[in-house]
């Protein structure tokens, strides 16, 4: 059933996505928080960061849309960059297992797979034709400092923040933002107080906006 091909993080008792559609959720929150279908038609060719790479989703969700909205063509050209970072990296296995239930995924997920070696830690370079992905296995907290590019738009999808506050800390929310350019956005399926309050601290405008599916609200924001 979907339910049995949900994961779930034991370590931080959470789920790596919404068990009612996790790549609606993916769409809805991250692409849509960040106006990325807009800003690919105004041609402008957005550096995607994301704390939290999970099983692939986001990142491949995203190509998949990146292709719809600017053709291979166009990425063969200038292909979507996406930076993630992953304490805890799965599998290829259990990603491919994770991955299964969205059948538009299977190309882009069986490419992520031959170059999966989740063993080795730092900063990786996958190429594929039409996207980079440069994933940093371990803490983010020391990779964020060596990123390979900054960021235009962010996707903050680290497990919940009562049970992973690591990854949603004051601390590395400055430098999320020194590790951006200007006018940055971001966005992120969590409304937690704490969390809106260290992203303004650390000179993100943070919105509120209605939340996917069952939950009220999510953030979105942009650096000022």
């Amino acid at each position: 059933s979907d339910l049995n091909l949900t994961p779930k993080s034991t370590r931080f008792d959470d789920t790596y996505y919404s068990r009612q559609n996790g790549l609606e959720e993916t769409r809805y929150v991250f692409l849509d928080g960040n106006g990325l279908q807009q800003r690919w038609k105004d041609l402008s060719s957005p550096v995607i960061g994301e704390l939290g790479f999970g099983t692939g989703l986001n990142f491949l969700a995203t190509w998949l849309e990146a292709i719809q909205v600017l053709s291979e063509d166009k990425l063969n050209d200038q292909p979507l960059t996406f930076l993630s970072f992953e304490k805890y990296p799965m599998s290829a296995d259990a990603l491919l297992q994770a991955l299964s239930r969205w059948p538009e995924l299977e190309p882009f997920a069986a490419q992520l797979a031959a170059q999966w070696s989740p063993d080795q830690p730092g900063w990786q370079t996958f190429d594929f034709a039409t996207a980079r992905l440069f994933l940093f296995i371990g803490d983010a907290d020391h990779g964020i400092d060596e990123m390979p590019h900054k960021v235009d738009a962010w996707y903050l999808d680290g497990f919940n923040p009562k049970t992973n506050a690591d990854l949603w800390s004051a601390e590395l929310m400055k430098k999320l933002a020194a590790g951006s350019n200007p006018q940055a956005t971001l966005a992120s399926y969590t409304a937690a107080g704490w969390v809106r309050r260290n992203l303004q601290d650390a000179g993100f405008e943070i919105a509120k906006r209605k939340g996917f599916g069952h939950k009220r609200d999510m953030i979105t924001g942009r650096l000022v």
